[in-house]
């Protein structure tokens, strides 16, 4: 908020409504969470108000202009948080799957680990590094010294060529998703 030194050189729209801050602040406070978040949301619209003060025509409309401009800061508040909440929950989601990790690692094909080198070796590194290990593929394609689009076509190439090992070697079972493998124990 203004010190009363800084008020006396404001103008008079800055002044009346810098005046009534606590007026403000009782329409933001039950409106947002904290405390803290409504003083926030009043600073930010202060610093707007000041930087377009020159729109405002007359020190009447001044304060229903304000009130304009909080309401329009409130809802920018709410749509930042629920973008956040979306994020939260993206991370959430994560981190489940991650936990998952493991359990998921011992259900696919234990063949997959024999076929792998039996592929190009071009194909087997990608494979390898982008489906097994979780590297990015613009970060595989730097480190094979490729264009992230080639390493895109090749990845592609890769996996259609996995796909019909495993079809050949395991017949079935890889057509249904192979996540009981019966191929080792007929061997």
């Amino acid at each position: 908020m203004a010190h009363s030194r800084d008020l006396e050189t404001a103008s008079p729209i800055v002044a009346l409504l810098v005046g009534n801050h606590r007026r403000f602040l009782s329409f933001l406070r039950p409106r947002v969470n904290s405390p803290a978040d409504a003083e926030e949301i009043l600073q930010a619209a202060f610093v707007k108000a000041v930087e377009q003060e020159d729109s405002v025509r007359d020190e009447e409309s001044a304060v229903a202009w304000f009130f304009r401009l909080l309401r329009n800061a409130l809802v920018d508040y709410y749509r930042r948080r629920q973008r956040d909440d979306r994020m939260q929950d993206s991370v959430d989601v994560e981190q489940l799957i991650g936990d998952w990790q493991p359990e998921l690692e011992r259900t696919i094909c234990a063949c997959l680990n024999d076929l792998i080198p039996t592929l190009k070796p071009e194909y087997a590194d990608l494979l390898k590094q982008v489906d097994l290990e979780g590297v990015k593929l613009s970060t595989a394609a730097t480190a094979l010294g490729i264009t992230s689009n080639n390493a895109s076509v090749r990845l592609h190439r890769a996996r259609t060529a996995l796909k019909q090992r495993l079809e050949q070697s395991c017949g079935s079972c890889a057509e249904h998703g192979c996540l009981d493998c019966i191929c080792k124990s007929r061997e």
